[in-house]
């Protein structure tokens, strides 16, 4: 699968866990206590620890994972009751993503480099404050300034998330373009998906996927429509930056 023309692409629509930082392993960390309790209170039973949660819900937001988890087991959640966890939620792991996150040079500089030649734009499941701790401890703020991040939680009429399209179809009329004129970036099936949905060109990044898992994520990423998929920032940056011609993963 080679990689498609790109000769009109004008913007960047980024993933922000897992694409852009190594935050989903550390976020479900802080998440599965939450969510235990969460059980807990409910009457739910099954697997809730960190591993179990990031294996099967990447990609969606908490609000979206307790009411799966609810409806599962026969429970109907009340929307104020749900809305206090989901708030519990959000500054936990904003709270604790803010303290162990760190900058990573390599993305720092292919967003540099892909920021000269692309406008770059935040598309994501997660809440604006979490995004806003996750950028700052990733030392991202001057490269995604707060404007261009779009959240399914907090930037729609309706919180929602991905593999739901509206916060991509969002992204593209808030910066006035076209699908075909962007090109959205995802290391989840659920999140490629959801840009595919929305008919935006997806490119698959699996730099902070688990190295035991990356064969797997590369299946499924392609399986959700994703163009090609490379391995690294630095791929993928001379990938875009027309520097080379390798044949997709």
């Amino acid at each position: 699968m080679g990689i498609p023309d790109l000769t009109g692409v004008t913007t960047l629509l980024l993933d922000a866990d897992g694409t852009l930082f190594p935050s989903e392993e550390p976020a479900f960390v802080a998440s599965a206590v939450v969510t235990r309790d969460f059980a807990r209170q409910f009457g739910l039973t099954g697997d809730f620890s960190p591993e179990n949660l990031r294996r099967t819900t990447t990609g969606r937001n908490f609000r979206t994972t307790a009411r799966t988890l609810a409806e599962r087991q026969g429970i109907r959640l009340d929307a104020d009751e749900l809305e206090a966890w989901v708030e519990r939620e959000k500054i936990e792991v904003t709270a604790y993503l803010g303290q162990v996150l760190r900058p990573r040079p390599d993305v720092m500089a292919a967003l540099a480099a892909l920021r000269r030649r692309y406008r770059l734009a935040v598309v994501s499941s997660s809440a604006l404050t979490r995004l806003a701790a996750c950028f700052t401890a990733s030392g991202l703020d001057p490269l995604l300034p707060a404007e261009y991040r779009f959240s399914a939680e907090d930037s729609l009429p309706v919180p929602t998330s991905k593999p739901d399209p509206a916060v991509y179809r969002l992204a593209l009329t808030r910066l006035g373009v076209a699908p075909h004129q962007a090109l959205a970036l995802e290391d989840s099936a659920t999140g490629a998906a959801s840009a595919v949905a929305a008919g935006i060109p997806t490119a698959g990044l699996v730099q902070f996927v688990p190295a035991g898992e990356q064969t797997e994520r590369v299946g499924l990423l392609r399986q959700a429509g994703t163009a090609w998929v490379r391995r690294s920032w630095e791929e993928l940056a001379s990938d875009l930056a027309g520097e080379t011609a390798r044949v997709g993963m």
